[in-house]
């Protein structure tokens, strides 16, 4: 298993234990996206490690290969000059150093395989990183925008019940005002009807009074042929002379 394998099964687990324990979601998903973070940094580091050794192997390699080289320079100028055993010896030193730098460069091959297997599994991480904080970013929108539609749901269904109730009342004890009102304005236009009513049948009655008295003092005539005496015109009076 990758070294990469082994992050993202640390951080799932963290994640599923912290999203059984946690209550804030929106802290669930900084923390995750923190951890992959903070992972990230060590991972760039056991990188920057695994490269810092390489080149290190590459130096000592190259110094052994170095000495190699010229302990076998020294072996051609001793049978040059006939001494076998001195170079003997130094094609013996030139093995020994050939011997490390082969070895260095073996395992040079070896970090150079670790290294590469690590940069690839850094850009992967870096490239969850960048996919979880963009789902992060998503998911707390959609959070927060849920939250304010169930804050808002709870606000009209609080209207419903005591809100538009109050609204209600208040509309019917307006109407209730307003018929009030009207009833009092007709009362009032029908006392002042009655009262003129009342004052017109008063003069009525006076006009009897004031008509029995005028037949008493006549001589007992009826207050209808008195009427009608009254209304009769000029013209037919001297008609009724001059029959």
């Amino acid at each position: 298993m990758g070294l990469i394998d082994r992050i993202m099964r640390v951080i799932r687990a963290n994640v599923n234990a912290s999203t059984a324990q946690a209550e804030d979601p929106e802290k669930i998903l900084e923390q995750a996206v923190s951890d992959m973070q903070g992972d990230l940094v060590q991972m760039r580091q056991g990188v920057a490690a695994a490269i810092a050794s390489q080149k290190r192997t590459e130096r000592q390699a190259d110094q052994a290969q170095s000495l190699a080289d010229q302990w076998y320079q020294r072996a051609q100028m001793a049978l040059q000059q006939g001494n076998d055993p001195m170079a003997r010896e130094a094609l013996t030193k030139r093995r020994s150093y050939q011997e490390t730098a082969t070895a260095l460069k073996s395992q040079i091959e070896q970090q150079n395989s670790i290294v590469s297997r690590l940069k690839k599994d850094m850009q992967t991480l870096e490239s969850k990183i960048s996919e979880a904080r963009t789902k992060k970013d998503m998911y707390i929108a959609r959070a927060r925008s849920a939250e304010a539609s169930a804050r808002m749901n709870e606000m009209l269904g609080g209207m419903n019940t005591t809100s538009l109730n109050a609204f209600e009342q208040m509309e019917e004890k307006v109407l209730q005002l307003e018929a009030q009102s009207l009833a009092i304005a007709e009362l009032g236009t029908d006392d002042l009807q009655n009262k003129f009513a009342t004052l017109e049948a008063s003069n009525d009655i006076d006009a009897e009074m004031t008509a029995m008295k005028a037949q008493l003092l006549t001589g007992g005539e009826n207050p209808a042929q008195i009427s009608d005496r009254s209304s009769t015109t000029p013209k037919d009076s001297e008609i009724e002379k001059q029959e």
